[in-house]
């Protein structure tokens, strides 16, 4: 269930009021489907923020150990101080994930799926060679140093493994997505060429009237923490309550229907790549969302242009004074502007004493956002503004060919039939961690 699929339905829940009447009493019961009385006596405090960040799942233990090494896990990849209130937070949703991975892993057995030890240390090993140069040794050393464990992260990878291995044998086999809805799909897809789409990343916070100011300060906290640094995927994993949480919070392309609500499609539209908005109050909850890029539909992205550059660039030696180096600088510009193609760089170069590096093959998207722009509005043999700094040194980029990306012909049948199939399986993946909970025997400590 998308978070805006769940913020409606409690939305709708929330919008109905108390009326006399049969009908009234219709509304009421679906409104209060357990029967509660309004005026709840509370018999006992039971605060669950209080609770040791320990539990016995189905006779498995989870120890205050293993909630460290996870919460160190989702520290490190924040990438700033989380302060004492919002660890206590972390604390209780890493307990959470913890559960739900014990679950996964204890129906694994159940169904009798056999991991390996030799498979979670291949897994281990990939994410070694991604990270650290293919040396697992480097990366036990570094998940140590900041309170992990090798055995944290390996668990993880167990989990994730007895996940797979489950929806692949007790779900994925009872997926059906016909030719014809695909065709469909593909029809619609076509028609829309040329419109915008967005690829979005998306932390939800499901809140009642009840909970609605706590449920926002946090969601607030969870942006500034964002905005210091911290990764949107590591939070999105371990606070989002979408079903997106999975893969980090990414939505993946959608055109802003899909979002269908007219609020959280102007805020989207209006958003770019890279940028961080929310909290957004939405029924039933709060929307934090982070636009990772924006494209036209099945049409060629210009930053993926193959560029020919040759990078001009002058140093300041250390101690150089503010005037002499503005002094030089302003004669770099003047030399730059003498260029007339990319056959007399390497003149105008030498009048300054400017080194001169030459760049094939190097794309529009891998510039900084800011040169994108101006060399996608440039021609054969002009050069970009200056740009850098008396540490760095100060260069210009002088465009000398651009090789155009190829009109998208949009996903294939199959490419399409894939994706539908794995959007219904995440649906029934969520509903089957619903029932394995429900018939838990959960002891907290």
């Amino acid at each position: 269930m998308t978070a805006l699929t769940f913020g409606r339905i409690l939305g709708a829940v929330a919008s109905f009021g108390l009326v006399l009447g049969p009908v009234a009493a219709q509304a009421q019961q679906a409104n209060n489907p357990l029967g509660i009385p309004d005026n709840v006596n509370i018999l006992r405090q039971n605060d669950p923020n209080s609770r040791k960040p320990t539990a016995v799942v189905n006779g498995s233990v989870i120890t205050g150990t293993d909630v460290d090494h996870r919460v160190a896990l989702v520290a490190a990849a924040s990438q700033a101080e989380i302060p004492p209130e919002e660890m206590a937070r972390l604390r209780m949703q890493v307990l959470r994930n913890l559960i739900d991975e014990t679950l996964q892993i204890q129906e694994a057995a159940a169904q009798e799926i056999e991991i390996t030890q030799a498979e979670i240390d291949t897994r281990y090993a990939d994410v070694a060679s991604r990270s650290f140069n293919s040396d697992p040794k480097a990366m036990d050393a570094y998940l140590i140093s900041i309170g992990s464990s090798p055995a944290a992260l390996k668990r993880q990878i167990q989990g994730e493994i007895a996940w797979q291995r489950l929806l692949g044998r007790n779900v994925a086999p009872f997926i059906n997505v016909s030719d014809e809805e695909v065709r469909e799909v593909l029809k619609r897809l076509e028609e829309t060429r040329g419109s915008d789409e967005y690829r979005v990343g998306e932390i939800f916070l499901s809140s009642t009237p009840e909970t609605r100011e706590a449920v926002g300060q946090n969601a607030t906290r969870i942006v500034e923490q964002l905005r210091q640094g911290g990764s949107f995927v590591a939070y999105a994993r371990q606070f989002s309550e979408a079903t997106t949480a999975a893969v980090g919070g990414d939505l993946g392309w959608i055109r802003l229907a899909q979002l269908q609500s007219p609020q959280l499609e102007e805020v989207v539209r209006e958003m770019q790549p890279g940028q961080l908005m929310g909290p957004v109050e939405i029924p039933g909850g709060y929307w934090i969302v982070y636009l990772i890029d924006r494209r036209k539909v099945l049409m060629a992205d210009p930053r993926d242009a193959m560029l020919s550059l040759k990078q001009v660039a002058i140093a300041f030696p250390a101690g150089t004074s503010e005037a002499a180096a503005t002094a030089r600088i302003e004669a770099f510009g003047l030399a730059v502007q003498s260029i007339r193609g990319c056959g007399d760089v390497e003149r105008a170069a030498q009048t300054v004493g400017a080194e001169v590096v030459t760049n094939n093959d190097i794309k529009v998207g891998q510039l900084p956002p800011q040169l994108q722009t101006s060399i996608l509005a440039m021609q054969i043999g002009e050069a970009t503004p200056l740009f850098g700094s008396l540490e760095d040194g100060v260069r210009t980029l002088v465009l000398c060919g651009r090789d155009d990306p190829q009109t998208q012909g949009g996903p294939d049948f199959d490419t399409m039939l894939a994706q539908m199939e794995d959007e219904r399986i995440n649906k029934r993946a969520q509903r089957y961690l619903r029932d394995l909970r429900n018939d838990a025997f959960i002891e907290y400590n």
